[in-house]
């Protein structure tokens, strides 16, 4: 497959904060963030548990309304229901899968808003199976697929979507260890062949530093913005050869002194 060049996918965020409730009861989840993430950059977001990282993603996609401060996507507000521009892959890819329903049905779903004939959304929901390594299972279900396997759907139903930006919330998080680096991988080639933006919240990170351009680092609560740590690794990038890099272990203990304030 050939690389894919875009020009769309920049997501601009500024002062962005969300805070639950009001008054004496008000619980401030997001302080004040600001970053950016360039059309076609991959970048990872990791801090402590607890700190913000889902919120903070689901105001990024419109399913949370932020108290304060705006995000947007190619210069447009992200506000309401997520733009057409971005998909979103969740951490339990039980709930976000219909068992009734084959994989083909699965990936093909969010098409249907689009308005795209039949024939379209079957040819690029196989195209996206394709892509994550699924296509002689199109008619399978997701229940006689593995849990690594189930995820692979829920990336390739995003990319169907031909999104300008892929949002992914520990997307490996409920794999073993090694369908874990398979994913990783996975979407390393996703992100070169096809060009899409990609931000991915993770707890990991090896993973974090594996993956990434840049690294925003989180911290609280409530969450603010650390730092952002360029990943100066080169690309490609394979689980032996990067993490056996003498710089793959100075940005580790970079991150992680950050992460645990030493």
């Amino acid at each position: 497959m050939t690389t894919t060049t875009r020009t769309g996918g920049t997501l601009t965020v500024r002062g962005l904060g969300k805070t639950y409730g009001s008054g004496a009861a008000a619980v401030p989840a997001i302080a004040d963030l600001s970053f950016d993430v360039a059309a076609g950059e991959f970048v990872c977001i990791v801090g402590p548990s607890g700190v913000g990282k889902s919120t903070l993603l689901k105001c990024l996609s419109g399913l949370l309304s932020p108290t304060r401060g705006e995000a947007r996507l190619d210069g447009a507000a992200i506000e309401g229901r997520p733009p057409k521009g971005l998909s979103f892959v969740f951490q339990d890819y039980t709930r976000s899968l219909f068992p009734w329903y084959t994989l083909q049905k699965n990936v093909a779903l969010p098409l249907r808003n689009k308005g795209l004939p039949r024939a379209e959304c079957v040819e690029r929901a196989r195209r996206a199976l394709d892509a994550v390594g699924l296509g002689g299972k199109a008619d399978a279900y997701p229940w006689q697929l593995s849990g690594g396997m189930q995820q692979r759907v829920a990336i390739a139903r995003g990319l169907a979507y031909e999104p300008e930006l892929l949002l992914m919330d520990e997307p490996f998080a409920s794999v073993d260890a090694q369908t874990r680096a398979e994913l990783e991988d996975l979407t390393l080639s996703v992100h070169r062949d096809f060009g899409v933006t990609v931000l991915l919240v993770t707890h990991d990170i090896d993973e974090a530093i594996y993956l990434a351009d840049r690294i925003v680092v989180l911290g609280g609560p409530p969450c603010v913005l650390q730092e952002v740590i360029e990943v100066d690794l080169p690309r490609p990038r394979d689980q032996l050869g990067t993490k056996a890099d003498p710089r793959f272990a100075d940005l580790r203990a970079r991150v992680f002194s950050l992460i645990s304030g030493t």
